[in-house]
């Protein structure tokens, strides 16, 4: 379901650079583990849409794959194709709906992921998940955090991605890079965070990844989560 305007070309409302940046040391492969294992009281910032789409919601899980390269972690993101239904060309984790098959919300993220970028689940030590997000378009996203090691291979299934790509946790857990718009007027207004990543291709020019919507938000409940 494409939006009916470009995120890229409203204003920016604000910036949050007033709030501190996730500390390094809980940015690594142990200070992650150490989160997930201590059951410290948080709350989500961003839990629901207003859901625009009339029909039953649906429930799906995506993979929040956190690369461990060295001491840094990145995390690694899709560019969903043009031509699909829902959210086309938008930066999103990879994952999608639940299948009769799917016996948890886990097992439909590792099917998916393996599905969609070929990200075997040998290779992702599963963490735990964080609280359900529900989409604009009637799903219940079930985020799923995972560590992927070095020696995986990708395998891009061109129907439904267009692209794959990595960015620093360090960039995406800094709320200097989380921008705030707004979209629509009144009762009917509609906010959302986006956080722009630059980076170069192949040792071209910068290109801009937009991420916006349902995964800027999941990834500001992130932000929440290891802050805490």
């Amino acid at each position: 379901m494409p939006p009916t305007f470009d995120p890229q070309q409203l204003p920016i409302l604000a910036i949050d650079d007033h709030l501190p940046a996730v500390p390094s040391e809980r940015l690594t492969a142990t200070g992650v583990r150490e989160r997930f294992a201590r059951s410290t009281v948080w709350q989500p910032e961003l839990v629901v849409e207003r859901v625009l789409r009339q029909r039953a919601l649906v429930h799906a899980s995506v993979l929040v794959p956190l690369v461990v390269r060295g001491d840094e972690l990145t995390v690694l993101l899709t560019q969903r194709a043009d031509h699909l239904s829902d959210h086309p060309g938008q930066i999103s984790f990879p994952g999608g709906r639940a299948e009769v098959g799917d016996l948890t919300a886990v097992a439909t993220a590792l099917r998916e992921a393996e599905e969609e970028i070929g990200l075997a689940a040998k290779h992702v030590q599963v963490l735990g998940t964080l609280p359900t997000y529900t989409t604009v378009t009637g799903f219940i996203v079930t985020p799923v955090v995972g560590l992927v090691e070095l020696g995986f291979e990708l395998r891009v299934d061109p129907v439904e991605v267009a692209d794959v790509f990595e960015v620093p946790l360090t960039f995406l857990m800094s709320p200097g890079h989380h921008r705030r718009h707004a979209v629509g007027e009144g009762d009917d207004v509609r906010e959302f965070f986006s956080m722009p990543w630059q980076a170069s291709v192949d040792g071209g020019p910068p290109q801009c990844r937009f991420i916006w919507g349902a995964t800027a938000a999941m990834l500001r409940n992130f932000y929440r989560f290891l802050s805490a």
